[in-house]
């Protein structure tokens, strides 16, 4: 059963997780998670995707604007650059669970109905849905977490974290009371804004050859 009765925006998503149940009962619950005001402008919650049984766990920052719309993961044009290098790698899709650090899309923009531009979440609205993240790293019991990006891995490691100093090696830490593998790599997004695209795109996929390589 949720617990209803936090306030409107309370600032954590503790009040509105279940009691019991797995990945159903979390993806229902956060769909009327109010826990930070990022609620109120996106159209749906979008909550992680994928089998309670996945070996690995892909965590990236926030959904985008396509996510926001058909209300799952990592289906934009970043999700679909991030299956062809996880494919490439070695790791199939299909076997992986994604899901975000948060999981409103926040967002601005210049003029109503105009493009949504992705906005960054800041610590207190990471802080915010950290629950929701721990609760589904409990239920899956991953054997890997590929953190994708400088959001996520601030979520899971703290505000030292720094994508570039770590990026493509294998972590050993405790997340949320449990001890933990990592790999941490940019965001796929980050590949589609880079200059030099392709070398970007290669430097992905031989970080994720490292998370295939922990997982045999």
């Amino acid at each position: 059963m949720v617990r209803t009765s936090a306030p409107e925006d309370a600032c954590t998503a503790e009040p509105f997780l279940p009691g019991r149940g797995g990945l159903p009962a979390l993806r229902k619950a956060a769909a009327e998670c109010r826990g930070c005001p990022l609620h109120r402008d996106a159209t749906r919650t979008v909550f992680g995707d994928g089998s309670k049984d996945a070996r690995v766990v892909l965590v990236g920052e926030q959904p985008g604007d396509q996510e926001d719309r058909q209300g799952k993961p990592f289906v934009g044009p970043a999700g679909k650059l991030l299956d062809r290098a996880l494919t490439e790698a070695g790791i199939d899709p299909s076997e992986a669970y994604v899901t975000n650090a948060v999981k409103h899309f926040k967002f601005t923009r210049a003029e109503p109905r105009k493009r949504r531009i992705h906005k960054a979440p800041n610590l207190r609205e990471t802080t915010a849905c950290g629950p929701w993240l721990a609760a589904e790293l409990a239920v899956v019991e991953p054997e890997l977490i590929v953190v994708l990006g400088a959001t996520a891995g601030k979520a899971l490691l703290g505000s030292s974290f720094r994508v570039t100093q770590v990026r493509g090696t294998v972590l050993e830490e405790e997340i949320h009371g449990r001890p933990e593998r990592l790999v941490p790599t940019v965001h796929p997004s980050s590949v589609l804004r880079s200059d030099d695209r392709e070398a970007a795109y290669r430097g992905l996929v031989s970080d994720l050859r490292v998370a295939a390589d922990t997982l045999v």
